[in-house]
């Protein structure tokens, strides 16, 4: 089984897991149930932006833990190690397909707070991109418990313990997450809680440099022991609303007790006599597909090699791009016209006859459709 992590902009992931069929598990650190079959893998493989944490996936599989097992502890991990990147404060997509062919797409993306409204940034279009209002509700840890609960072998405490150790015996400082912190440092430097995670004597921890959040470490120790409620009806959520509306967020205990993960039908597409599966929207996956079936018209590999290649590509997202901001969230807005479109080859082929490999255009070339 193999099991592979695409870390996606922000704090959002998308998994594509190669998954044995299993039972799920009666409850936080209980027993498995028994299994009727048996299933027996001489290969496997774990993937993710650190290689602590793709260790310690790995380390689950040979203790026969499923692929989805693997992911959930991978993904706790990221967010000590990279929190600049992941967290369970965050969202995230995880798509998975069976051994026997049945795929699902879990979108544990975050959602807006109750209390959010149309033009709420009206005022300052900064505060979307940071600040309190900008926050919304988490949806990471309510999704990986899901596919636990629904996929998993091991006790969910065994997957959470490697993510609360690093945190607490601390972890060395990457390049990449050192790159992200001098990037905001004022940002860091403003705020208490993270300059008592992320700087000494008044500077920036170095790459290299060992990085202890306790705080996080006490956190990940509760959901341990009591599982997601621990963050959407208890103590960790009550201190988290109550901190973000502090400082003017609007949060609230009613957002994180009615949050729900949404268990979803992959898209798919067949590109060059492969099948490819995607997320669905609001995920990136039309998207991808549709850049994947204009560039599938030139000839491979030449036709996709050198200065050339990059030039078709660029052009190709162009296009997808601007037919991109024609979708909207699927919960509020009928996307369905724009994703047949996104999801039709001779969609494609209309936007690959509109790139012009000697020129580009001007915007209003690429313009939605």
């Amino acid at each position: 089984m193999s099991t592979h992590f695409f870390l996606l902009p922000a704090i959002t992931f998308l998994f594509f897991i190669l998954l044995c069929p299993t039972s799920s598990l009666n409850a936080v650190s209980g027993p498995t149930k028994h299994r009727h079959e048996v299933i027996v893998a001489h290969h496997g493989a774990v993937a993710t932006d650190d290689r602590r944490c793709s260790r310690i996936g790995m380390e689950v599989l040979r203790e026969g833990g499923h692929a989805v097992d693997a992911s959930v502890a991978s993904a706790l991990c990221l967010g000590v190690v990279s929190p600049a990147s992941s967290g369970i404060g965050g969202g995230a997509f995880m798509l998975l397909r069976l051994s026997s062919g049945k795929a699902q797409a879990f979108d544990m993306r975050e959602t807006a707070p109750l209390k959010a409204s149309e033009n709420m940034y009206a005022g300052n279009p900064a505060l979307k991109g940071k600040g309190a209002l900008s926050i919304a509700v988490p949806g990471e840890l309510a999704g990986l418990y899901k596919a636990w609960k629904q996929h998993g072998r091991l006790p969910w405490k065994r997957l959470v313990r490697p993510a609360e150790r690093l945190a607490h015996l601390g972890f060395k400082i990457s390049p990449y997450l050192h790159v992200q912190m001098v990037n905001t440092e004022s940002g860091i430097l403003a705020n208490k809680g993270l300059r008592d995670i992320f700087t000494s004597n008044g500077s920036l921890l170095q790459a290299g440099d060992i990085c202890y959040n306790e705080k996080l470490a006490h956190t990940l120790r509760k959901i341990s022991n009591f599982g997601p409620v621990a963050l959407y009806n208890g103590s960790i959520g009550f201190n988290l609303v109550r901190d973000i509306q502090r400082v003017g967020g609007i949060l609230t205990m009613k957002d994180l007790q009615s949050y729900k993960v949404k268990l979803k039908a992959p898209i798919s597409a067949n590109i060059l006599g492969l099948k490819l599966l995607a997320m669905p929207p609001p995920s990136g996956g039309p998207p991808m597909i549709l850049m994947l079936n204009i560039l599938s018209q030139y000839a491979i590999p030449l036709g996709v090699s050198g200065p050339l290649e990059f030039h078709r590509e660029i052009e190709a997202l162009k296009h997808v791009f601007a037919v991109r901001m024609n979708l909207g969230d699927p919960d509020f807005v009928d996307v369905s016209k724009v994703l047949a479109d996104m999801l039709s080859p001779k969609f494609a082929e209309e936007l690959k006859k509109q790139i012009k490999d000697n020129m580009t255009f001007d915007p209003s070339h690429y313009g939605g459709r």
